[in-house]
């Protein structure tokens, strides 16, 4: 990703990371987990496969992985190495590989992995293209990504939603992490973030198939999921 935005980025999910889990839990009301353990169980990589979830954070998703999936090996990638360090200090994070890593220009060879997710990654990147075909060169033919995101509202509730999101989510991040400028930024991002219909339509050029979504909380998260062709 461009330079500005990289380091915008990092710096914020550096400042974040120690309130990270808490400020998930109360803008989903306790969801977040359960979201988390969703997405684990529709990657189904093979007994003893390669798993890899980036944007790791504090390894929520990579850690529901390696207690459903326990022969196969985990690593969960991040770039926050502050977010890393608190995942390393949770219960059973030694049975996850935790790798430093820039989704865009990821260090694994091709086709290493049988199963990829993330969870709130994309809307986080300058090159789209980039991170989703960085993700493509790292899966096996037949792997599935399964992926976590934020969603603009659409529909008849979109003008309350989006008040929702440009007042709730700042105002919770002030309320609870004394951070009102780091949830101002989720905010935009969200409002600004690709529907799940656009991202299933690049994943689909990228040679992707068997593409499907759900919608979480009013619409305002998403579980998209993908399986590279073989």
């Amino acid at each position: 990703m461009p330079r500005d935005k990289g380091s915008e980025v990092h710096g914020i999910f550096q400042k974040i990371a120690g309130y990270y889990d808490r400020m998930n839990w109360v803008m989903t009301l306790g969801r977040h987990e359960k979201w988390c353990r969703e997405v684990a169980a529709r990657v189904a990589p093979p007994a003893g496969g390669q798993l890899l979830d980036l944007a790791t954070g504090t390894g929520v998703i990579a850690l529901a992985a390696a207690r459903r999936y326990p022969t196969a090996t985990v690593t969960g990638a991040d770039f926050s190495e502050e977010m890393l360090r608190r995942a390393r200090t949770k219960p059973g994070a030694n049975r996850v590989r935790w790798q430093h890593a820039d989704a865009t220009d990821l260090p694994f060879e091709d086709e290493s992995f049988d199963g990829i997710t993330e969870g709130y990654l994309l809307r986080n990147v300058s090159d789209l293209d980039t991170v989703l075909r960085e993700q493509h060169r790292v899966l096996k033919p037949g792997g599935r990504m399964v992926i976590l995101e934020t969603c603009p509202p659409s529909g008849i509730t979109k003008p309350v939603m989006n008040w929702g999101v440009r007042t709730v989510v700042p105002l919770l991040g002030q309320m609870v992490a004394r951070d009102r400028s780091s949830y101002s930024y989720l905010e935009s991002s969200t409002l600004a973030f690709e529907s799940p219909q656009q991202i299933a339509r690049m994943l689909k050029e990228l040679g992707f198939k068997d593409i499907g979504w759900r919608k979480k909380f009013f619409g305002t998260n998403v579980i998209l999921w993908a399986t590279k062709s073989r």
